[in-house]
């Protein structure tokens, strides 16, 4: 979620931020981790209020796609800019590129512009521009966002891939099973009325729940209803979604590999940031918001023993902020002087392990829940034929 700040900085300026958190206290505590005084934080308003996609609402990456292409071409700053906002036909869109055309117009720099639309340039791409701006390498700078950009995507989109068939088989399991328990299992227990007999207990108590559903259908309904609806506002909420992240973090094998997910995307983040020119205190500072509540407090010790003048390698490993892999990685970065692509190489490597390890998951998780939903399933069916079948044999 994208929060407001307005705060204070050391030499007295009143500055606006714009930070991703989970809740206002979380904004609150990114902005003093950077050093800020914070005198106000609000939810983000504008395009990010328009929606739960917020910075979707501008197609950031498409944006410097375009813009890529068209200062290679040899066209100047401002006329690129201009010829995206004059060909643009998505009015919030075309709002932002004017705007942009018209600080640039006034002779300020880009990175300055971008600051002014917080919305659609989050802090990290500020960055990444400004440190171009001091090496003159702006389409450099934005060919690595790009790349950046859609690396994190691709992670995401296997994730997201390798969660669909599961949630299909859910679904589709919970409705046939919901089905059978409102509506087959109902008009069996009219049939079994009558029986009487010594029916399995299990038989008896799915019976009953038909005559139940029967009598009170309606409430029932609306009773289901009410909880699904309590509890997708309650999954809204941002404490309740860092408290469902930490349970999930207590799960022995896949609380390990959230956790070096978190890792890989700081590592390709701050990768990023250094090999833009950006420095490592500042960088590390940017995207502390890519981390849990615990790394993150983690992260800010870290940062004041690099501030220090401690290793960079020992004071990440000294706080839980490494793997095995990542350690000897920034252990030669800072031996070669090339931090950033340790990093990136960091990332890399732990991004590659992530795909296989939800690859092996899915391929055992799918058998398995396939299984179950089939039992919970069959067994409904076979409870309900199960008076029949001794019927049967009782006549024989």
């Amino acid at each position: 979620m994208r929060y407001q700040i307005k705060a204070v900085k050391s030499g007295g300026a009143v500055v606006s931020l714009s930070v991703d958190a989970r809740d206002d206290r979380d904004a609150n505590e990114q902005a003093q981790a950077q050093g800020y005084v914070v005198l106000a934080v609000r939810r983000s308003g504008g395009m990010a209020a328009m929606g739960a996609f917020g910075a979707a609402r501008f197609p950031l990456v498409l944006f410097t796609q375009e813009l890529l292409a068209l200062l290679r071409s040899g066209i100047s700053l401002v006329e690129a800019i201009e010829t995206l906002s004059e060909k643009e036909s998505k009015a919030a869109t075309a709002r932002v590129l004017s705007g942009l055309l018209g600080r640039l117009r006034e002779g300020q720099s880009l990175s300055t512009a971008l600051q002014a639309f917080p919305d659609a340039f989050p802090d990290l791409y500020v960055a990444t521009v400004r440190a171009s701006e001091r090496s003159g390498s702006l389409p450099e700078a934005l060919a690595r966002y790009i790349t950046y950009q859609t690396q994190l995507d691709a992670v995401k989109k296997h994730l997201i891939s390798a969660s669909i068939y599961p949630a299909i088989l859910i679904g589709v399991g919970g409705l046939v099973a919901l089905f059978l328990l409102g509506y087959v299992v109902p008009r069996f227990s009219h049939i079994y009325e009558d029986i009487g007999g010594d029916m399995p207990w299990l038989t008896r108590m799915l019976m009953a729940w038909g005559r139940f559903v029967e009598a009170r259908g309606s409430m029932l309904l609306a009773a289901i209803v009410a909880v699904v609806v309590a509890l997708v506002l309650w999954l809204r909420q941002p404490r309740s979604r860092q408290w469902l992240g930490r349970q999930l973090m207590r799960i022995p094998a896949i609380g390990e590999r959230v956790r070096v997910y978190q890792l890989t995307r700081f590592y390709r983040t701050v990768g990023m940031l250094l090999i833009g020119g950006t420095p490592i205190t500042q960088a590390l500072t940017m995207v502390s918001g890519l981390l849990d509540q615990a790394l993150r407090q983690n992260l800010n010790v870290a940062l004041r023993r690099i501030r220090e003048g401690q290793p960079i390698s020992v004071s990440l490993d000294g706080h839980g902020l490494t793997t095995p892999v990542a350690l000897r990685m920034l252990r030669v970065g800072e031996r070669t002087g090339m931090m950033g692509d340790m990093m990136e190489r960091t990332a890399v490597f732990h991004e590659e392990e992530l795909s296989r390890w939800v690859e092996r998951f899915t391929r055992t998780f799918e058998p398995l829940l396939m299984a179950v939903i089939g039992i919970v399933i069959g067994g409904i069916v076979l409870l309900m034929y199960f008076p029949i079948f001794e019927l049967a044999g009782s006549i024989h």
